[in-house]
This record gives C-alpha cells, sequence and structure tokens, in this order.
C-alpha cells in the first residue's frame, strides 16, 4: 500500500515559542527518524505549515511561520503546503496531491495535537485514506483545564479505534 508521512506544523513560533511543547525534543527526534525512514523507504513527505492572518506571529514569510530547520526537509523534493484551518485537508490540494501520487495511508505526527492533529486524522479517515497517528511523535502545550500530556493521552485514546491506528515510532513502518 502507498503510504506518505504527513508532518503538521512543526514550525518554529509554534515550537521554539513561549508555551513549550510537551516533551518537544523527543518528539522532535521522532519526527526526524521517521523522516529518515520515509527517505530510506522512497515515501513522500508533506509537511504543512498554519499560515495566520497578516500581523500574526505566523503570518506567511515570517520567521515564526518556517519550518523547523531541524527537520532538513527538502523543498525540491518534499511536498511543502500551507494552510489556514485546523483540517490539513480544508482549503488546500492535499487530497488531490494524495490522490494523484495513489497515496492510500497516512502517517500523521506534528502538533498541536487537539487542533491540527485531531481534525486532520479525522478528516483524513472521512475522506478514505488509512490514518496511522504515530502515538509518539505530536504533542502540544498545557492547556488551562488540561496539562499537554493528558491532551495527548486523551487524543491518543479517542483517536485510536475503527479509523485510526495507533503505533508508536519504533513500531511504524511505511
Amino acid at each position: 500500500m502507498s503510504s506518505a508521512l504527513l508532518i503538521i506544523d512543526m514550525q518554529v513560533g509554534l515550537f521554539n515559542g513561549p508555551d513549550k511543547p510537551h516533551d518537544g525534543e523527543r518528539v522532535l527526534a521522532n519526527i526526524q527518524q521517521l523522516i529518515r525512514q520515509a527517505r530510506a523507504c522512497k515515501v513522500p513527505i508533506y509537511a504543512v505549515r498554519h499560515t495566520g492572518p497578516q500581523g500574526s506571529p505566523i503570518e506567511a514569510g515570517s520567521p515564526f511561520w518556517q519550518l523547523l530547520p531541524e527537520l532538513e526537509l527538502d523543498a525540491n523534493v518534499d511536498t511543502l503546503f500551507d494552510k489556514t484551518r485546523p483540517n490539513c485537508f480544508l482549503g488546500t490540494q492535499l487530497a488531490q496531491q494524495l490522490t494523484d501520487a495513489s497515496i492510500k495511508q497516512l502517517f500523521i505526527v506534528g502538533m498541536k495535537t487537539q487542533y491540527c492533529i485531531d481534525s486532520t486524522c479525522r478528516a483524513a479517515a472521512e475522506q478514505g485514506f488509512q490514518v496511522t497517528l504515530v502515538a509518539d511523535a505530536h504533542t502540544c502545550m498545557d492547556a488551562a483545564a488540561l496539562s499537554a500530556k493528558m491532551i495527548i493521552e486523551h487524543h491518543n485514546a479517542t483517536l485510536g479505534g475503527a479509523f485510526v491506528k495507533l503505533l508508536n515510532t519504533a513500531e511504524a513502518r511505511f
């Protein structure tokens, strides 16, 4: 089955902002490992940036809007695109690009768990893709009501099941 790695919102301003992502360095290392594995298996990599409105810290072209350089993504090889909504499919060409590339399965990683990861997992399943959420390769920050750790655990438990498969980085195979 044709697979792709989808990296969501691993941006300078979100990852290195004033509120630090839970277990951020481990999550980044896991995503880097998945990128290396995807490249070795010749699996396409899609990376999306959330674009804020003009004047926002993550407005298009701003330093905080950029994808983390540690990801070592290559715009000549990888598909980099922008979104303005939590759902990576809404208002983008992602579904068509995946269909054109005969992709059937998505491995989803990145941030933020309760927003873009959640929305995209659900939307991908609704679009007919087989979805694998890499349970130790997504993150978020603490919220007023819940710690980031609790948010991540809750979403892994809620999303994992009939329409989303959960795997850890060490178990993921493209």
